[in-house]
């Protein structure tokens, strides 16, 4: 009688465990998820990152799948998080050739974002309050015209590292316009004769721009 019982209680623990396992990865994503890969190739989850170098560890998203920041440290993806970093640039720009150094010398994972187009400084203006070049977020915090010892105070206060972290494998994304470009349209032809009335010209004074910009230009 006591085998038969534990015949079927065998039987039914077989047959319930992968819906158990099913609802417990359902509750998981609710705290912070770790794929473990240790060196032996074992895998295991746990909410806590591992600490030892030999262990792969990947962040799990609420969908099961891997984020795509599981190159990066994990004390770094986590200031990274906090505070992402964009930079706001253009071509021949010296002062932001200086800024993107800067940041990639203290090996801080940014986005960039070119500015080519009336478009982009229109929305480079909303953003940062003003069309200066280069220009930065650190978080909230908005940087515009470049002052290395400003952005390294403020990269400071964010506690990114002052010197690079990032594995030797890690490679930095092409910057990318800051809008996406509009295909060509034809003008279309007013049909009663009448000209389309002229759009007033934007003033040359930013007033939400610094009166002068020496580390940087003004687009």
């Amino acid at each position: 009688m006591t085998r038969s019982v534990h015949r079927q209680f065998a039987r039914t623990f077989t047959l319930a465990a992968p819906a158990l396992l099913a609802t417990l990865f359902t509750a998981l994503p609710a705290h912070a998820l770790y794929k473990v890969v240790g060196p032996d190739g074992k895998i295991t989850y746990t909410d806590r990152p591992a600490v030892s170098p030999e262990n792969k560890v990947q962040s799990v998203n609420s969908s099961g799948g891997v984020s795509d920041d599981v190159a990066l440290p994990y004390e770094l993806r986590q200031i990274a998080q906090r505070y992402p970093v964009t930079l706001y640039g253009t071509k021949d720009c010296p002062p932001c050739d200086m800024a993107r150094q800067l940041l990639r010398q203290r090996g801080i994972p940014f986005a960039e974002k070119s500015i080519s187009t009336k478009e982009d400084g229109d929305a480079l203006q909303r953003i940062t309050g003003g069309r200066d070049l280069p220009a930065a977020t650190i978080g909230a915090q908005v940087l515009r015209g470049f002052q290395r010892e400003d952005w390294s105070s403020y990269l400071d206060a964010a506690a990114y590292p002052k010197e690079s972290k990032l594995p030797a494998n890690y490679t930095q994304g092409s910057a990318t316009p800051l809008t996406e470009p509009k295909q060509a349209v034809k003008a279309n032809t007013p049909q009663n004769g009448n000209a389309p009335a002229a759009q007033p010209q934007q003033s040359s004074n930013d007033s939400g721009s610094s009166g002068s910009n020496p580390a940087g230009i003004k687009f």
